[in-house]
Formats: C-alpha cells, structure tokens, sequence
C-alpha cells in the first residue's frame, strides 16, 4: 500500500477466536463450510447467468457483479482467519495487515454500492417499465457497475491510509481475526488518534446511510406504483422481482448496523469476535441462498442448467 508509515511495530498479532481455544476445530469446520458453500453458491449463479441467455438483463448483470465483489471479499478476510484457527502462530506483516484492510473494506463497500444500483434497476424497472431499455442500457449498466467498483476502492483507500498513517508504538495484539478498524485504533499512539478514528468511522456511516436512504426511497416508489397495480396477481408479480434484493438488504444493514452503530461502552473481546462473524462469515453464506431460493427465475434456470445436465449424464 503506498503512502503507508514505517513505525516501531513491524507486525501485527491477531487474537482472533483463540480466546475459544476448546471450539477452535469446530469452528475451523463450521467455517470451512460456509466459505466453501458461499463460492459455490456465488459461482453457481454466475454460471447459470453466464450461460441462460434469457437471464442476459441488467437485474442479472448486476446479481454476477454482487458474486464477483462477494467473492473477493470473503476470500480478503476468511482463507487467512481458516489458517489462523488451526495454526499457533497468529502473527501478520504490517503491510499485509493494510492489505488486508483495504481489500475487505474495497469489496465490502462495493457490495452496499452495488445493492443501491440493484434497487434503482427495480424502481426503473417498475416506475418506469417503458422507458427501461434506454435507462438501463448496456453501457449505462456496465458505468454503474464501473462507479460502484470504483467507489468501493476509493472507501477502502480512504479508510486504510487514514488508520495506517497513525503512529504504532506498542503492544501488537489485535483483539479480532482479521485487520479492522476498531482493534488497530486502539494500538495507534499520537494525538490525533481520536479525530482519525471519528473521521473514519463518520465516513464510513455516512456511505451506507447514503445508501441505505437511496434504497429506501427507490423501495418507497416501488410500494406506491405496485398499490397502482388493479389485480393482486399483478401486484404479486411485481413484488416478486424485488423479494430476493430485499430480503438481503435487510440482512446486509441489519449487521452492518450492529456493528457500525452498537452503542458506546465496554465490549468483550469474546462478544466483538462473535459479532464480526455475522458480517465477514455469515452474510456473504446467507446471500446466494436468498438470491437462489426467493428468485423464481433464476432458480429454475439452475435447475435447467444444471439438472438436466446432470440427468443426460446418467442416463
């Protein structure tokens, strides 16, 4: 990462779950799972997109961008907590710390970005049913993907020169399982310290506000043109489109508000490392699933990519 001080600590500890020394094998396995089922159930989708020429929409393109940003976020944050938790040595080098940072923090954020473009591409879609081709073109969507990608880099850029530019003296241990903001202020020295962590974490809550508020008020057009809707059929179809980016809207800022917005005071190491699990483990796992499960469409793609495949081979 460029820009980044040279301080006295050379390389970071990471806790991690280790304050559950009797579970660690148990999670390991739970773990392992979840990561292998969620890049299965994210190139699943992709595939299935990829290769059903019907799911070839703008909706469709941006569910694959979601697996994509998902992918690589949980692949920053959960192969190395997975060594962690089978290995003695916990210890990372202070740039793959950053790195690590600004991977998870880059991806994190292009996953709210891209969840606000979902909504929107649903409003367009509903409110505006004529005039969809032309709003979402294929070059306006591949833009708004584009000004998602790059908006999530610029927050991880932001967010990781501001912590990594503080002063670290002494002691290295960090009270989680991978590279976060709130464990490393605590090691930082200086000033300034409380002034840079309030800056970040405004920033942090202001992007997904934004975007939670632009998806809120893309949803509060949707509500309105689907009660215009005559026939309850009608009103069921329409809300049908939109059922699967709901439901995982409310679980992505349901935890995303736990722990951006959990009050002040005293916490547990045992209770912030169990919390962060819900966000870095356990929503990337619940995403595909939702996505898979409450969309009628591209679950009976996946079983017509993949069953009927399955079925010739063995017969």
């Amino acid at each position: 990462m460029p820009g980044l001080n040279y301080t006295s600590v050379s390389e970071f500890i990471l806790i991690g779950f280790s304050t559950f020394p009797q579970l660690q094998l148990m999670f390991f396995l739970l773990f392992l799972f979840m990561y292998l089922f969620t890049l299965l159930g994210n190139l699943l989708i992709m595939t299935t997109v990829w290769r059903e020429h019907s799911l070839h929409t703008p909706m469709y393109l941006f569910l694959c961008a979601l697996s994509i940003s998902e992918i690589f976020y949980t692949f920053a944050i959960i192969p190395r907590m997975l060594a962690d938790l089978l290995s003695t040595q916990h210890s990372i080098a202070y740039r793959a710390c950053a790195s690590q940072m600004f991977f998870s923090f880059t991806f994190g954020f292009t996953h709210s970005f891209l969840l606000t473009v979902m909504g929107y591409d649903r409003y367009v879609a509903i409110c505006h049913p004529l005039r969809y081709n032309v709003l979402m073109s294929p070059h306006g969507c591949a833009c708004l993907v584009s000004w998602s990608w790059a908006g999530g880099s610029i927050m991880g850029l932001v967010v990781t020169t501001s912590i990594f530019h503080l002063n670290f003296c002494g002691p290295n241990e960090v009270h989680h399982f991978f590279c976060h903001v709130p464990p490393l202020v605590k090691l930082a020295c200086g000033d300034n310290v409380s002034l840079v962590a309030m800056g970040v974490g405004l920033v942090c809550i202001m992007a997904l506000m934004c975007c939670f508020l632009l998806i809120l008020l893309s949803y509060a057009f949707i509500v309105a043109a689907i009660l215009r809707i005559p026939s309850a059929e009608g009103q069921h179809k329409a809300f049908s489109t939109c059922a699967s980016h709901l439901t995982v809207v409310v679980v992505h800022y349901g935890f995303a508000s736990v722990i951006y917005l959990k009050p002040k005071g005293p916490h547990s190491l045992e209770g912030d490392t169990l919390m962060g699990f819900t966000y870095t483990v356990l929503t990337p796992f619940l995403s595909p699933i939702i996505f898979s499960l409450r969309n009628k469409e591209l679950k009976n793609a996946m079983k017509k990519t993949f069953l009927s495949k399955l079925f010739l081979q063995n017969s």
